[in-house]
């Protein structure tokens, strides 16, 4: 009886002595793995023993790796029954006849789910209204007894200061939804999409048409219909900081179509024009037009970090409280969601140092790394989603940051953001078959010539393991790199 613990360690020893080798040797047999830059990092999270390390304290560009640090602190500072306030409100109350002088502003809180997403997290595709959110603040409005706002309907994003992009972000990145512009006033993601169909006939323009149908571009149509069996052909061009918005090509008869999520050039104004919008539905008479409220970085000179900026006055015609944090950071990290990453940074901002503002919330991920032992010089991150092509840290930095969190109070749920292999999220069709099969809890990570995945594994002993393994610098199709990754993730299992 007395020997099985002894022949349990003995095997395990000899398991760790040979994977090391395995390892070295996977990477080797694969000409595509062979010329990258590898990063790996495995440690046994019972004993602390380094399994394996391949240039574990050099740099590499995380990709959205990243967010392993973003909510991670999150869920650390704020807690995971956090909330997020989104509240209409007027500096007057309406009069006897329903009667309302002067703005109503909309008032972004910074949740990042006012949208039709399914909560919590379910996975798959999002259905339903994308404006339910804005639906239920607008039928709290009606309720009032509001029948005519003489002023205008104003999307105020002041609870987060207004810098839209990060530094290292692709010029082209805000015209899709994965460089969506990050505002405290967020709605549908602060994306729409654009629906391509073809038309009744060859010739015929094809039907162009966004969702949700909110008037916010200006939108021309070039896109002709062709005759059936012809190539689809769908072009879009938008200029950065422009509203104009150019579609063309062709498309053939019978075609399914085409749907394209676009980047909001502004979030704020585009939920205070839907809000309009469906203040009007309501038979509320609006007056004014829809405007958009901005905190610009030059606004803070006169503001310190001591100053907490008192609760926005007016009163309040109505109020919607998110979902907890928990329930978003799920999202975030399962599905690799990069703006909901950006204003989890900000918020952690606006409530330790009252400063909804990048810059703030780097300062609170560097003191929250250093609580955990990571030097400043093992990492620059200048976003909090990973889509910065500037973002750098080591996978040993990598592996402080799993370490620290899997001893934390917060074990459980912090683990439950993660996506499972062969479960859901970003690794629902990977480690589907084998004994890595809902045992690899980890973030995936992916950019142009960068494939990332950090986290647990879980073995068949029962024992956790904590590993990071980063490639940057390939130049062959990024299936032929996760394929190595995975396959190395199946030896620790081992």
């Amino acid at each position: 009886m007395k020997s099985f613990p002894i022949a349990l360690t003995l095997a395990a020893t000899l398991a760790a002595a040979s994977l090391p080798r395995q390892i070295d040797q996977l990477i080797a047999a694969s000409p595509a793995a062979r010329s990258a830059f590898w990063g790996i990092k495995i440690v046994d999270l019972a004993s602390g023993r380094t399994l394996y390390e391949q240039n574990g304290a050099h740099f590499f560009v995380p990709a959205s790796n990243t967010k392993l640090f973003t909510t991670a602190l999150a869920l650390t500072r704020l807690g995971p029954d956090f909330t997020f306030q989104t509240r209409v409100l007027a500096d007057a109350a309406p009069d006897a006849a329903g009667r309302i002088a002067g703005a109503v502003r909309l008032v972004g809180g910074g949740d990042p789910n006012l949208s039709a997403r399914a909560i919590p997290y379910t996975p798959g595709p999002a259905t339903g209204d994308p404006l339910v959110a804005l639906e239920e603040l607008a039928g709290q409005v009606a309720a009032r007894g509001v029948k005519r706002i003489d002023g205008d309907i104003v999307g105020d994003d002041t609870w987060y200061v207004w810098e839209p992009y990060a530094a290292g972000w692709s010029v082209d990145d805000p015209r899709s939804e994965d460089g969506a512009p990050v505002s405290a006033l967020t709605v549908n993601d602060n994306a729409c999409d654009l629906n391509v169909r073809p038309g009744a006939g060859a010739g015929d323009p094809a039907i162009v048409t966004l969702n949700p149908p909110v008037e916010y571009y200006n939108l021309e149509n070039r896109v002709r219909t062709v005759a059936a069996g012809a190539e689809r052909r769908i072009h879009i061009e938008r200029v950065p900081g422009s509203m104009d918005l150019l579609v063309w090509g062709t498309i053939p008869l019978g075609d399914k179509g085409e749907d394209m999520l676009l980047g909001i050039e502004d979030p704020a104004l585009y939920a205070a024009k839907a809000f309009r919008q469906l203040l009007e539905e309501r038979g509320i008479a609006v007056t004014g037009s829809a405007t958009a409220r901005h905190l610009y970085p030059h606004e803070l000179a006169s503001l310190t970090q001591a100053d907490e900026p008192a609760q926005d006055p007016g009163v309040e015609l109505a109020r919607h409280t998110s979902a907890p944090l928990l329930e978003d950071l799920r999202i975030t990290a399962k599905v690799s969601q990069n703006l909901h990453a950006e204003m989890a940074l900000r918020a952690v901002a606006r409530a330790r140092r009252h400063v909804g503002s990048f810059e703030a919330g780097r300062e609170e991920m560097r003191a929250f790394l250093a609580e955990m032992g990571v030097d400043q010089g093992d990492y620059n991150l200048m976003d909090g989603s990973g889509l910065s092509r500037l973002d750098l840290v080591t996978p040993a930095a990598v592996v402080k940051l799993l370490r620290y969190m899997y001893r934390s109070p917060a074990r459980e749920n912090w683990i439950s953001l993660l996506p499972v292999g062969g479960k859901d999220g970003t690794l629902s069709s990977r480690f589907a078959e084998g004994p890595a099969a809902g045992r690899i809890h980890a973030k995936t990570g992916s950019l142009s010539h960068v494939s990332a995945l950090s986290g647990y594994a879980q073995r068949l002993d029962g024992r956790w393991v904590a590993f990071s393994i980063l490639v940057n610098n390939y130049n062959a199709p990024t299936g032929e790199i996760r394929t190595v990754i995975d396959r190395i993730c199946a030896l620790i299992m081992e």
